[in-house]
């Protein structure tokens, strides 16, 4: 194949991407929009409620989002294989929905639809926080373990990036029924920025932080994406960079949740 032939091709496979981001990026927020009516229809957070610090600097009003909704796009293409071996093993090892999704805290305190991979049994109770099931491990399945401690089960996250439900760095966002969670990061402002796949926090500890502490740190993102865009943006490369770190060491992950840090201090 000569050096006409193969531009030929690669401009025609970029057309074809950029084409299919377009497209699925209306399709997508049409859905996210959907869905945000639904949901919030009798949100008691958004009842007098008003975020406390609505500005934004030219990275997170204009950067931010567009760089998360690219990489989201590019994400799902190129592990499209791994989402769908990851989709097959799920049911097989326990038949049922591949997806899991729940009902969580957004930006200014809005529901939204999360996605995860299923990792836990059928018969799981719904809508509860890990750290406040009795013996969580009896519910895991043997491929949910591993991608837990792999943190695969968070990629169908990319979605939510996508549909511009969620950033990639962000706090992660909590359930709609943790309100201890919720007012704590209320005191930090960190209910008024997007919830991210991974962020400070994430790096900082992860299931083993009390929910005091996890707030604290969400609060200490939010300053640094409000300080000015070069901060905002050092930040969130110190985020992912760290996330990657902390993947590869399996830091953090803890069956039981929140508050395992404080608990196997007060063991000792």
């Amino acid at each position: 194949m000569n050096k006409k032939k193969i531009a030929k091709a690669a401009a025609a496979g970029i057309t074809a991407l950029a084409a299919g981001y377009f497209a699925s990026k209306a399709i997508a927020e049409n859905r996210a929009e959907k869905v945000r009516r639904e949901l919030n229809v009798d949100n008691p957070n958004l009842r007098n409620s008003e975020p406390k610090n609505k500005s934004m600097n030219f990275y997170e009003a204009s950067v931010k989002d567009r760089i998360d909704s690219v990489m989201a796009y590019c994400g799902i293409v190129a592990l499209s294989p791994v989402l769908l071996g990851v989709s097959a093993a799920i049911y097989l090892d326990d038949p049922g929905p591949v997806f899991f999704k729940q009902k969580r805290i957004g930006k200014n305190k809005e529901y939204f639809e999360l996605y995860k991979f299923r990792s836990m049994k059928m018969s799981t109770p719904h809508d509860m926080p890990t750290h406040m099931l009795s013996n969580p491990d009896q519910y895991i399945t043997r491929v949910g373990s591993f991608l837990r401690k792999s943190s695969l089960d968070e990629l169908p996250q990319l979605l939510n990036i996508f549909m511009s439900q969620m950033s990639v760095i962000g706090p992660r966002p909590a359930l709609w029924n943790q309100d201890d969670l919720i007012a704590e990061r209320d005191k930090y402002n960190a209910n008024d920025v997007k919830p991210g796949l991974t962020g400070l926090a994430q790096i900082s500890g992860r299931d083993e932080l009390e929910i005091d502490v996890k707030a604290k740190i969400d609060g200490d993102y939010v300053k640094a994406l409000k300080s000015g865009s070069l901060k905002a943006l050092a930040m969130d490369i110190k985020c992912f960079t760290g996330t990657i770190s902390s993947v590869l060491r399996h830091d953090g992950v803890v069956e039981g949740g929140t508050g395992e840090m404080a608990k196997k201090s007060a063991k000792k």
